[in-house]
């Protein structure tokens, strides 16, 4: 038997709600509101909004392509007309006037005189993050997971590319190989820069004597901090197969004589002493609550008094980034673990896990990458 709809609130909002719902959700007042001057405007834009949700995925197919054809890396060269890219793209010229229309709709790349294409304002953007690009083509493995979502929520789907490529979440992670998890922590180390370079602008790390970052991947956070802070020694825990790819990319860096990088679950600790702050960069958001908990358990005992823990990651609810958490949502759904948490959750579960205080530091690309202290 069907559930009977719930009653609507009473207070003066709800009640507002209510109404608006149902005003939004009747097409003669749809109608009405397109053709009346003082309205028109929000018809508009809302009509505008419900299309994009619709085209989405066109659009990030649009893009998909540009960066699989290299169109960006080729208009950086300079203009060029539509005949001239088909022949560099190995397209019909019907074929890449449709793309070029396409992208130029979307501002990847822009009309300039003579009927030609220059790079656009969102694509020149694309050209010089290399880290979205990587993850450009990585998504063609998240929208086959996500060709039924509804599966997906409901637990029918229970292999998924994404969650093959992440083998962190799995039992048994201290024994892959290095070859394992390659493809996926490469990726991570591709994308990391721009988020270690908002960190590093957020937070100064040369008052600390030795800092541990946790699943830190290849180490591309820990080699990005090396340079701010000379006299810091640094300690990077990852899984034992994660950890011997670090410690190549450490050699190569010229980081060896102060960087180590251990092998072992930071889930289950002990973790290795001597570190007065410990870094985790979009890590938590990978985990279920009861592991996300038991990460800052062990970091906190690991940390002396006085310590520091830094917690940095997207985060849901970013006021202007809304979307960034039900980007994450879906991606992490896929993944098999985690979900993205606002500001007041984490902080809720830092102080659980036993740390004092926890503040907020300001961050300069807050969708990208927001940045929690918190204190033993």
């Amino acid at each position: 038997m069907p559930l009977a709809p719930e009653r609507p609130g009473f207070s003066l909002i709800e009640r507002w709600q209510s109404l608006r719902d149902r005003l939004l959700a009747n097409s003669a007042f749809q109608s009405w509101a397109v053709k009346f001057p003082l309205t028109r405007g929000i018809a508009n834009r809302r009509a505008r909004a419900l299309f994009d949700l619709c085209a989405g995925f066109v659009y990030s197919q649009v893009l998909a392509a540009c960066v699989k054809l290299n169109v960006f890396e080729i208009l950086s060269e300079g203009p060029q007309t539509t005949e001239r890219l088909a022949g560099r793209l190995s397209l019909t010229v019907e074929a890449a006037a449709r793309l070029l229309d396409a992208a130029a709709a979307l501002k990847l790349v822009e009309r300039r005189r003579g009927g030609r294409f220059g790079l656009g304002p969102l694509g020149a953007a694309i050209l010089g993050a290399p880290g979205v690009v990587a993850m450009i083509e990585h998504h063609a493995m998240l929208y086959a997971d996500l060709r039924d979502p509804v599966a997906l929520l409901r637990g029918q789907q229970p292999e998924t590319g994404i969650g093959s490529l992440w083998p962190y979440a799995a039992e048994g992670g201290e024994t892959l190989k290095a070859s394992d998890v390659a493809d996926y922590s490469a990726l991570m180390s591709t994308s990391q820069p721009q988020v270690s370079a908002d960190i590093l602008a957020a937070y100064r790390f040369d008052k600390h004597q030795c800092l541990m970052d946790m699943g830190g991947g290849e180490g591309t956070f820990l080699t990005a901090v090396a340079p701010t802070a000379p006299n810091l020694r640094l300690k990077l825990l990852d899984l034992p197969a994660v950890a011997e790819r670090a410690r190549a990319k450490f050699a190569a860096a010229g980081l060896s004589g102060r960087a180590e990088a251990f092998g072992g679950d930071f889930r289950a600790g002990p973790l290795p002493e001597g570190a007065d702050i410990i870094s985790l960069v979009r890590v938590i958001h990978d985990h279920d609550d009861e592991f996300a908990m038991a990460i800052l358990r062990n970091a906190h005992k690991a940390l002396p008094p006085g310590g520091t823990l830094l917690l940095a990651e997207p985060m849901a609810g970013t006021a202007g980034a809304e979307t960034v958490g039900a980007y994450f949502d879906f991606y992490l759904l896929a993944m098999g673990s985690g979900r993205p948490r606002t500001v007041e959750e984490l902080t809720a579960m830092l102080k659980r896990a036993g740390f004092s205080s926890v503040t907020l530091q300001p961050t300069r690309r807050t969708m990208l990458v927001r940045v929690l202290i918190a204190k033993v």
